[in-house]
């Protein structure tokens, strides 16, 4: 992967039981590998990303190779795994003896913080967004690649088909909408084991002609989608730093999301997106005042914001 040689030691896991064993598992499937390596490479950090099952390995490598270890959480390894009894001592461990920690967003630190880590060793460093593939392109020459309709109100969500990612709760805002403004359309990128549940929602809605499921998309096809859209939208029940959010904004599209997690440290100001509660009522209400205020003419607005978030985030701040 881009010149760097990648390995994937195997190791055995049984799904819904041997959670507790999988870093362990992981440790030794990747100890005598890590050896190999060190004979011809011999590295001086471990960098480990995801806190368990990868991080608490990590940690136990360093440990037996000698070497210092900095971790990176990244969201369900701590908004969610801590509450398994089996799990969190592990990722107490795996905080505790790591050199370093990272949090990708500033709330999964303080989570970290009362688990007991210091404040001291987590340093809060936002992930980016390639802005060679993600950029604005033109909405109506997005529009015709996608064969979408040029002059109807879009809406975009992009994610798994999960109940966490929260599609279902947008659906249930879509009749309403629909009442205000004929015109709107929902288009929902991905694939899940939830799409069966979306599909029976959407037919039992009466929305099979304004909501669509596209599938699994390229990242490459994406900017186009992103661009193509007057707003774009996340329900989730929990996100570290939603990548699709910044994405999003890299192409010049405004955002409502739901208040959890990283979203409120990205979604600064309402010249870029609004945060609501996940409830169909609250995002109907957003959406309404997303599309009838945010359109094609402040996309260079949404630039400049987006600019501002990535290079001075101290100041960006409502009102600045």
């Amino acid at each position: 992967m881009d010149g760097i040689e990648v390995y994937h030691p195997r190791y055995p896991l049984i799904p819904k039981v041997s959670m507790a064993l999988h870093g362990f598992s992981l440790f030794l499937s990747s100890l005598k590998l890590l050896k190999k390596i060190n004979k011809t490479f011999p590295f001086d950090l471990i960098d480990g990303h995801y806190i368990y099952p990868d991080g608490f390995a990590a940690v136990l490598l360093g440990k037996a190779m000698k070497r210092p270890v900095v971790l990176s959480a990244r969201g369900s390894d701590i908004n969610q795994f801590t509450g398994f009894k089996s799990i969190k001592p592990m990722i107490r461990y795996a905080l505790g003896h790591a050199e370093h920690v990272i949090s990708v967003c500033d709330a999964l630190k303080q989570e970290m913080v009362a688990l007991g880590i210091n404040d001291d060793k987590i340093s809060v460093i936002p992930n980016g967004v390639d802005s060679k593939q993600f950029y604005p392109v033109d909405k109506s020459k997005a529009r015709k690649k996608l064969s979408l309709p040029i002059n109807k109100k879009i809406i975009l969500s992009v994610g798994s088909l999960i109940p966490r990612k929260g599609f279902h709760v947008i659906i249930d805002a879509f009749p309403k909408l629909l009442q205000e403004d004929s015109n709107s359309y929902l288009y929902i990128i991905g694939e899940g084991y939830f799409r069966p549940s979306l599909e029976r929602q959407i037919e039992a809605l009466n929305l099979t002609q304004h909501v669509t499921l596209v599938g699994e998309c390229p990242n490459t096809e994406l900017k186009f989608w992103y661009s193509a859209a007057d707003v774009f939208c996340l329900a989730s029940s929990r996100e570290g730093w939603a990548n699709v959010i910044m994405e999003s904004l890299a192409c010049g599209t405004p955002v409502v999301a739901t208040n959890v997690w990283g979203a409120p440290e990205i979604l600064t100001s309402t010249g870029i997106g609004m945060l609501v509660d996940r409830t169909p009522d609250a995002f109907y209400n957003a959406l309404k005042r997303a599309l009838e205020t945010l359109g094609e003419s402040e996309v260079w607005q949404h630039k400049i914001f987006f600019l501002k978030l990535c290079i001075f985030p101290e100041f960006f701040q409502e009102g600045n």
